[in-house]
């Protein structure tokens, strides 16, 4: 029998042959030996937050694997450990992994079209609930936390809101009920003045301790005065006419340097919110083994913006709220919370959260570390 093949050249295949027949075509790659792509995909790991041969501790049996992956001729597939991930259009993965006690090697491999490889690797020290150190706990001071939310402002030119109030509300109760502040040591200020916020701030700085732990939220206006380069939130006595009830970012700087913390986290849902970062990064290189973290003193701040406005109604706080009700882990570092929520937010509004350090206020590279409160099994 003869077949007679038909060769079949086109501008659009310019790395490719297609050799056809009435019965069968075979696409043979990589003719054009000039242009030849020998460029690994990215890898980006969005949870657990690692850099390379980093180690997670974790004493939950599952864990979340998040990331994407990336390569400008297109992702052919995704391996965790052998094990083929679906990805969704934009090179999104994800996948729930199971545990063993003890050290788990963790490897995530990703293939181009070209069939170049990237691999990223990453260690999980598993220990289940029973063999977790009891040192974290004993070695934490108290944990405070100053919640400011403002709906309602005095001056008629300012706009009033609806959410912050409510939100501010949300947190508190989630932080009492989860988490080991207690209800003493968590203060909600509605509506305040900058009087009353100042008076706050004051007693954090003559109560706390070098062992100590502070959150602090504020939900309300913000501005940002682009001319002058400095950041203001709005408490409810603001006028529109004069920055004198106005409350700086440097201000609360100063409060930060100030107050004798060994973890300081700030939040912050407002407009103009980023001013309070002198640099920007989403991901800090930090380890995240929670030991580590809480041995170094930090000023962390995780906002709603950089310097855009927000909506009155936050993606940013909803998705902030979600993850820290549902969240399983005994100890969870605010990276890994930012993390866990930050796609969410790019996906539901127009707004980028960032993470980061507060530049100049005593951040030595730790973290705010959340403790959930243990449930008594019946």
């Amino acid at each position: 029998m003869v077949i007679i093949f038909s060769f079949i050249w086109s501008s659009y295949f310019t790395d490719a042959q297609i050799i056809s027949s009435d019965k069968t075509s075979i696409r043979i790659n990589n003719l054009n030996t000039e242009k030849i792509d020998n460029i690994p995909p990215k890898i980006i790991l969005i949870t657990p937050a690692l850099a390379d041969t980093s180690k997670h501790v974790s004493n939950e049996v599952t864990m979340d694997i998040l990331g994407k992956a990336s390569d400008e001729s297109g992702i052919f597939s995704v391996f965790i450990n052998s094990e083929k991930i679906d990805l969704a259009e934009d090179g999104l993965f994800k996948i729930r992994y199971w545990l063993k006690p003890g050290e788990n090697e963790v490897s995530v491999v990703a293939m181009d079209n070209h069939d170049n490889i990237s691999e990223k690797k990453f260690t999980v020290n598993f220990m289940p609930e029973e063999t977790v150190t009891d040192d974290l706990p004993g070695r934490t001071g108290k944990y405070y936390a100053l919640l400011v939310g403002i709906n309602n402002y005095s001056h008629p030119d300012i706009m009033d809101l609806d959410n912050p109030l409510k939100d501010a509300k949300i947190l508190h109760d989630i932080l009492i009920s989860n988490y080991t502040f207690e209800k003493d040591r968590v203060t909600l200020l509605k509506n305040a003045s900058r009087n009353k916020m100042i008076n706050a701030l004051d007693e954090l700085t003559r109560i706390m301790t070098p062992s100590d732990n502070l959150l602090i939220f504020y939900a309300g206006h913000g501005w940002w005065d682009e001319k002058a380069n400095t950041g203001y939130w709005l408490p409810a006595d603001a006028s529109k006419d004069s920055k004198a009830e106005w409350f700086r970012n440097s201000t609360l700087c100063d409060y930060l340097k100030e107050i004798n913390s060994k973890h300081t986290l700030l939040i912050a849902d407002a407009c103009f919110a980023g001013g309070i970062f002198k640099t920007r990064k989403a991901f800090p290189d930090a380890p995240v083994a929670i030991n580590k973290l809480y041995e170094l003193p930090s000023r962390k701040a995780m906002t709603s913006g950089t310097l855009t406005e927000v909506p009155d109604r936050s993606a940013f706080v909803r998705f902030l709220v979600e993850r820290l009700e549902n969240n399983k882990e005994k100890y969870l570092s605010s990276e890994q919370l930012f993390s866990s929520f930050r796609i969410a937010v790019i996906n539901n509004s127009d707004v980028v959260p960032q993470y980061g350090e507060i530049q100049g206020v005593g951040d030595e590279g730790g973290d705010f570390i959340f403790i959930r409160k243990q449930i008594t099994q019946k």
